[in-house]
């Protein structure tokens, strides 16, 4: 799938994934900091990947978690700062959102410490019930390496 607007598109074609820029920009997030290059290779061919490209050069990149029937995360968005303040990652998750194999879903979820306001927009809110989910988490796994 190849979506364009306004000299930008859009693919889930893996194979054109700059997988060094992701790795290189995923590294230094709050999320996944210091990740090895082998786990993000690991993550991508796990998902479904959406590359953001002005042109042949990549600009941005998300990834969904999900069975495509029942459940997805979704993961890993960002833009590159220098294309950040043109609709961007709002065109990004609007696209997101209406791929064919995330439709139907019982449940969507994700988790942001700071972008609530563009995933609101979209219909994601604050967890019903929190003390029914549980998790493990090791969040500074990557500084172990």
């Amino acid at each position: 799938m190849i979506i364009t607007k306004d000299g930008y598109s859009i693919s889930t074609n893996k194979d054109t994934l700059n997988i060094p820029y992701i790795h290189s920009f995923l590294s230094t997030t709050y999320w996944a900091e210091n990740i090895p290059v082998a786990i993000v290779e690991r993550c991508i061919a796990g998902s479904l990947c959406f590359g953001v490209y002005k042109g042949e050069q990549q600009v941005g990149f998300a990834r969904v978690i999900t069975d495509s029937a029942t459940y997805a995360y979704l993961a890993d968005v960002f833009i590159d700062e220098a294309e950040r303040g043109k609709g961007l990652s709002k065109w990004l998750v609007e696209v997101i959102m209406k791929h064919p194999e995330l439709q139907g879903l019982r449940r969507f979820e994700l988790r942001t410490r700071d972008a609530h306001g563009l995933y609101a927009q979209y219909g994601f809110k604050p967890i019903d019930n929190p003390d029914n989910y549980m998790s493990i988490a090791f969040p500074n796994i990557y500084k172990q390496s």
